[in-house]
């Protein structure tokens, strides 16, 4: 008789290394935090500490000027014999958790400023850092399966954060208490690194000249192929900063009945947003396998085609004040996510040489930081003037201009030199 064979554990999961699932559980247990606030922040700061939605997005674009300092540092720290990649994360983790608790003492504008430049600043060193570890540990044909793993990770924290937030404000209505989870849960990922993660840099691989960090940064810069992606990168964060930034106070403020009442309760949102990480949750992985065949600029003209589809939606959300178009909305949005971040930095990892992979994802890291001062500055001030309607439309247009530049850059990529 012959023995049944027992499920094995697919194949292409066992390739991935072990160290990378347990940065992983640290990135889940931090963004339980980041889920408590990302989305619920601007409506905090708007409803109820009072200051205008101008002055929330470029509160929160400060964070991100502050970030890229915190990038072009955590980029020559990552690299650096001396510090590496596991003390740099352990350096950003300790300072994101002063930056949330000052945020939870915010009354004013000044000390929102404070505290978005110290949270921008520490998000700048951790993002060189954490991609780095996951590069390190990788091969080519795993990189993009490994990178789409801890965005997994990511995304199901932050779903997590998000529904356990929704209770929280339903039952308490303290906006400040979720700031304050958020501390906690980057002190949690620090315990991770600090117990779990090896020091994942080879000093062996490293050019005799290890501190000249300039040296290192000019020549980044001057691959051409990876200034190309710079710009459509920054391109692709914007998008993805309307989402946190700025479209769960259109939802609340700006999309009401014919009576002038909104149509989205702070419970709405959060059950929105859940089910738009659901969606992310469940598509990750299998997107990930299907765009894997595809080149990394293809996979990115998919991402660009699925943002303009979104767009579009959010603008029908408002036109016709519909809660099931925001849902479907959301839903392609998510899909337009787990298509774009794990190309965008396998993307970049293949174009950096091991000795330089911290400065490439710091400067990959600094796209995320320039997208994120765009977004939410621009799209306070769109709020604020009341052109919401056509600044769906017009993002939505602009995919056009991004799939152009991604053709470019395919054709760059293609050539020998």
């Amino acid at each position: 008789m012959k023995l049944l064979r027992k499920p094995s554990f697919p194949k292409w999961l066992s390739a991935i290394h072990p160290q990378v699932w347990i940065l992983a559980i640290g990135r889940f247990l931090s963004e339980i935090g980041t889920g408590f606030t990302l989305f619920f922040a601007p409506i905090f700061f708007v409803n109820q500490v009072g200051l205008s939605a101008t002055q929330v997005g470029f509160a929160l674009g400060s964070g991100s000027v502050a970030g890229v300092f915190g990038r072009i540092l955590g980029g020559s720290l990552t690299d650096s014999p001396q510090y590496g990649r596991r003390r740099t994360l352990l350096l950003s983790t300790a300072i994101a958790s002063i930056g949330s608790l000052v945020l939870s003492l915010t009354h004013d504008f000044n000390t929102l400023i404070a505290g978005n430049l110290i949270y921008g600043f520490a998000i700048g060193l951790y993002w060189p850092s954490t991609e780095a570890v996951v590069a390190d540990l990788t091969v080519k044909s795993t990189r993009r399966l490994s990178f789409a793993i801890t965005r997994l990770a990511d995304n199901l924290g932050m779903g997590m954060g998000i529904v356990l937030a929704g209770i929280i404000i339903g039952t308490t209505n303290n906006y400040r208490l979720l700031f304050t989870a958020d501390a906690i849960s980057f002190l949690v990922f620090f315990v991770v690194i600090w117990i779990a993660i090896s020091e994942t840099l080879v000093v062996e691989d490293r050019k005799p000249e290890k501190r000249e960090y300039l040296r290192a940064w000019i020549a980044a810069l001057q691959n051409r192929k990876l200034r190309i992606f710079v710009v459509v990168n920054i391109v692709f964060t914007t998008y993805i900063s309307q989402l946190h930034s700025i479209l769960p106070l259109y939802f609340k403020n700006y999309v009401n009945t014919t009576g002038g009442k909104s149509i989205f309760s702070e419970t709405d949102i959060s059950a929105l947003f859940a089910c738009h990480l659901v969606v992310a949750i469940l598509a990750q992985l299998p997107v990930a396998r299907i765009l894997n065949r595809f080149s990394h600029t293809q996979a990115l003209t998919v991402s660009a085609l699925v943002w303009a589809v979104g767009f579009g939606l959010v603008w029908q959300t408002g036109t016709s004040a519909s809660k099931e178009i925001a849902i479907i909305a959301l839903g392609v949005f998510a899909i337009a996510i787990v298509s774009y971040t794990p190309y965008a930095v396998a993307l970049v990892s293949d174009l950096a040489p091991p000795s330089q992979r911290g400065v490439y994802l710091s400067i990959n890291s600094l796209c995320w930081a320039c997208g994120y001062f765009i977004g939410p500055s621009l799209g306070g001030w769109v709020l604020d003037a009341g052109i919401v309607n056509t600044y769906w439309i017009c993002l939505a247009a602009s995919v056009v201009v991004t799939i152009m530049i991604l053709q470019y850059l395919q054709t760059v990529l293609s050539r020998k030199c």
